[in-house]
């Protein structure tokens, strides 16, 4: 029986519990196959060459360029442990015919709950309140909230309308907001299935109270939004982004906060992650920052690691994977579908 070589980034296994109990969670899917796990140093590209070159299959997350996926021999699958893919170049891993799998749905709850913890928190002004509390302005509290209406009745844009976004819209309505959405890869129809109203960019922009950025990373969102768009926003809204960092021109978010443009914003991601300590985002007083943790729970590391094994083993068994982020690839492949299926 062939033995299948399986190899993942050093740094990915480091991050996460898989190493202190040897890969144990991805071996729920992959123990059927006679198979090695090798963990490849990945400090530079040729050094994880070197590991890699001949591998059947690669999962965990890392910096996979068109250089070391057009070194791959004989590589089956790519399973990032991700939602994002602008990590690695999918567009080298599709003219190699080398399924790219990604996680877009394991996620999604932790995510949608982080957004409308941080619009709750910007739009109450919970840090100012809670350093209110503690400075001997108790008194002063309600009479700095006078100024700000109710959430009710407000208006929440948000940018993409993906399945975070979807879950987002959904925890939001109760709230009694009035929901649009820009994204022009949505049919208009599944928006409003979701009781939520389809706008232009530019029409959200101007009405939005509260705009939540949900657009994926790659080059076509590569500062979406920049100087133009902050000067269309009301100067009383806030901006949130739980999304992608490089989809916004920090430069001119950092501007637009300190001349008004727009009250306040909220943010999991940011351009540089860890920030520069010298970010003017890390001393502006309506700005709250967490450090890329939208996603994080108790299932987190258990979660991704499984969808991983799970996508690695149906590939290495011959079947399409689930989470497939270059399908086009699948048809002309050898992996055969779940089901007998109709193409037309």
């Amino acid at each position: 029986m062939k033995k299948f070589k399986i190899v993942t980034p050093q740094s990915s296994a480091e991050k996460s519990n898989a190493i202190a109990d040897n890969f144990k969670i991805e071996l729920e899917s992959i123990s059927q196959f006679n198979h090695e796990i090798v963990i490849a140093p990945d400090n530079s590209e040729d050094e994880f060459i070197s590991i890699a070159k001949d591998a059947d299959a690669i999962f965990g997350n890392g910096k996979f360029t068109a250089k070391i996926i057009n070194s791959l021999e004989n590589c089956k699958i790519i399973a990032l442990g991700s939602v994002g893919t602008d990590t690695m170049d999918v567009g080298a891993a599709t003219k190699n015919g080398i399924p790219v799998t990604n996680i877009p749905d394991t996620f999604i709850d932790e995510v949608a709950e982080h957004t409308i913890c941080l619009i709750l928190a910007s739009y109450r002004r919970i840090c100012k309140l809670d350093k209110m509390a503690r400075s001997n302005e108790w008194s002063q509290g309600r009479e700095f909230l006078y100024q700000f209406p109710r959430l009710r009745g407000q208006t929440l844009g948000l940018i993409s309308f993906g399945n975070v976004a979807r879950a987002v819209a959904k925890r939001a309505k109760p709230f009694g907001v009035n929901i649009i959405s820009y994204d022009p890869y949505v049919s208009e129809t599944v928006m409003i299935d979701h009781d939520v109203s389809p706008v232009s960019l530019e029409e959200l922009l101007t009405q939005s109270d509260i705009i939540s950025m949900h657009a994926p990373g790659g080059q076509q969102t590569f500062k979406m939004i920049t100087k133009k768009h902050f000067e269309l926003m009301k100067n009383t809204s806030l901006f949130v982004n739980n999304g992608r960092g490089s989809t916004v021109d920090e430069k001119y978010l950092i501007e637009a906060i300190k001349n008004k443009w727009i009250a306040g914003a909220a943010l999991d991601v940011l351009e540089q992650e860890p920030p520069d300590p010298k970010n003017p985002l890390l001393n502006l007083e309506n700005v709250i920052l967490t450090p890329h943790v939208a996603s994080a729970s108790s299932r987190f590391d258990p979660a991704r690691r499984r969808r991983m094994g799970v996508e690695v083993s149906l590939v290495l068994s011959g079947r399409w994977p689930t989470g497939c982020v270059n399908p086009q690839i699948l048809e002309n492949s050898n992996l055969k579908t779940w089901q007998p299926y109709s193409a037309r």
